[in-house]
């Protein structure tokens, strides 16, 4: 049983774990905050792109493109965003299983893209194949990290190395929710939106098609890719808030019951020596 100073060290321990957790919520709340503004901010643009996108499907037959190029595929690269710290929950957890189930099932040859330490490290310790890593800043994924990460995997497809570009990130919904998310990158499809039959039908290009496409493909390759740091930045930070939510009052309630039974402790010892200066007192009278 623990005597009332080994309670009251787990007292003092379980105090600074609290303030820990609680400034780290403060700082992952206060970075969601940004965070947030960011991904919301952009979510326009990334529509209206992926809308012209779709607009452009109705053209008629497009001149080709490199980046627009299907051809069987024997070799894909894999971009992985995750954190480069912990204590975010099952945030990176989720990310990895998601990963590593895509490609036990897929009948082709993956090499990784891993963004943050946390990835890099489960996968580069099972010999998994890593092709460039790119370090998450504490405050989040920048553009700098973005054009890096799109002008190496592009240079890779066009160039014929892989014949595929994936990209698994965790979509943001709110502090509490955050979904895994697998998205095909490369070749560029266009997507199909609704309620845009006919509209291709009107669409001159100047000075023509195929400086269009050249001008506007790599930009939305970028944007998928910049997109999908954003929402994982906003995941992360969402999920860490979460986490040490958690802890700031799991702490404070192992605090609590710790104190109780602290003040138990206390009052029992008061009690028995009250009980030993009595019966001293009585065996003196006897």
């Amino acid at each position: 049983m623990a005597t009332l100073k080994q309670i009251r060290q787990r007292i003092k321990t379980a105090r600074n774990i609290q303030q820990i957790t609680k400034a780290m919520k403060l700082v992952a709340a206060a970075r969601l905050k940004k965070a947030t503004d960011r991904v919301l901010e952009a979510r326009p643009y990334a529509d209206k792109l992926k809308e012209f996108m779709g607009s452009l499907a109705g053209a008629g037959e497009l001149p080709p493109h490199p980046l627009m190029q299907k051809r069987d595929v024997k070799k894909a690269i894999l971009v992985l965003v995750t954190s480069e710290r912990g204590l975010a929950g099952g945030y990176n957890t989720t990310l990895i299983r998601k990963a590593t189930d895509f490609i036990k099932s897929v009948d082709f040859d993956v090499e990784l893209v891993t963004i943050g330490k946390k990835g890099f490290q489960f996968f580069s310790k099972r010999n998994y194949m890593i092709r460039h890593s790119v370090t998450m800043p504490s405050a989040g994924a920048s553009l700098e990290n973005a054009v890096e990460i799109t002008k190496v995997t592009r240079q890779a497809f066009e160039q014929g190395e892989v014949d595929a570009i994936f990209v698994c990130y965790s979509k943001f919904y709110s502090a509490i929710r955050q979904v895994p998310q697998l998205v095909q990158l490369l070749p560029i499809e266009s997507p199909v939106v609704e309620g845009n039959s006919g509209v291709g039908a009107e669409i001159e290009f100047e000075p023509n098609a195929e400086a269009v496409l050249n001008a506007l493909l790599p930009r939305y390759f970028q944007t998928l890719v910049w997109q999908s740091l954003l929402e994982g930045t906003a995941s992360e930070f969402g999920a860490r808030m979460t986490a040490m939510t958690s802890a700031t009052d799991n702490a404070g309630k192992m605090i609590n019951s710790l104190t109780l039974k602290a003040n138990r402790e206390r009052q029992a010892g008061i009690t028995k020596e009250i009980l030993e200066v009595v019966g001293g007192a009585e065996a003196l009278k006897g």
